[in-house]
């Protein structure tokens, strides 16, 4: 499906904006990309900004219009970051995810485009009266203007995660599942009243804990040990650092006695 999703740049004037955004679609598995009338390219920048996608920029197809660019795609989507006061439908790049994702499981489906402008000025009102939908990433009123190749990363981005929740994949993280060990679960209560315990006790005999005046401090103690929740191993080391803790305690006051 991502290779019928075509990442298309405007007269791109700065070769690395056209590695970098190279990068940015290869990082959400997309290949496609399609340059208009670029100012420079090849060139060695862009290979050094793509970090590694440099299989994207080999494939990537440089012709003269947009007309060219679009002319077998059947769903357009361009990027704006100005209000240009004509009535054309709006989205943000969430919305564009879904609109780009409705129209390949669909079934019409074909390719799709998103159009991305020069670095100064984006695309013109004519070329934008070529999209279907106007994509604008809501940023910062004051400082709205994004690098090219971050406007790419960003709506690649969207369609990636929007792709994976229709498809039920997991969003997050991909770790490797292993039984957990014995030392790897949670500890008992009766361990954790057997750790409290030992922790006052530890306290007393170096002072910290007077067992006349203690105030509130095990209950606070408890409460944060309890928002830990440690596991076997974790149990394991605050033990054996109150065990050396005394076993401390215990060298010191020998030396203090022979002396």
């Amino acid at each position: 499906m991502y290779d019928k999703i075509r990442v298309v740049l405007v007269n791109t004037s700065h070769p690395g904006n056209i590695g970098g955004a190279a990068r940015a679609m290869k990082n959400m598995g997309l290949s496609q990309l399609v340059l208009v009338d670029p100012e420079r390219f090849p060139d060695p920048e862009a290979v050094s900004r793509a970090s590694g996608a440099d299989d994207v920029l080999a494939g990537a197809r440089v012709v003269a219009t947009l007309e060219e660019a679009l002319a077998d795609c059947v769903l357009v989507l361009g990027t704006s970051a100005r209000d240009r006061r004509i009535p054309w439908p709006v989205v943000d790049p969430r919305e564009a995810a879904d609109k780009v994702l409705d129209q390949l499981e669909g079934p019409n489906a074909g390719p799709v485009a998103l159009v991305f402008g020069r670095e100064h000025s984006g695309l013109t009102s004519e070329e934008l009266q070529r999209c279907r939908y106007h994509v604008h990433i809501p940023s910062d009123p004051e400082f709205s203007s994004l690098n090219l190749a971050a406007a790419v990363q960003v709506l690649t981005y969207e369609v990636r995660m929007q792709s994976l929740r229709r498809q039920g994949q997991s969003t997050t993280f991909a770790s490797s599942s292993v039984a957990a060990s014995d030392d790897q679960q949670p500890v008992t209560a009766e361990q954790m009243e057997l750790f409290y315990q030992h922790l006052q006790q530890v306290m007393i005999e170096i002072g910290f804990l007077d067992p006349e005046h203690p105030k509130k401090l095990m209950s606070r103690l408890r409460r944060l040990f309890e928002r830990g929740q440690p596991n076997q191993v974790e149990m394991n080391i605050l033990r054996g650092i109150l065990t050396e803790t005394q076993k401390a305690i215990g060298v010191q006051a020998a030396g203090a006695r022979r002396q």
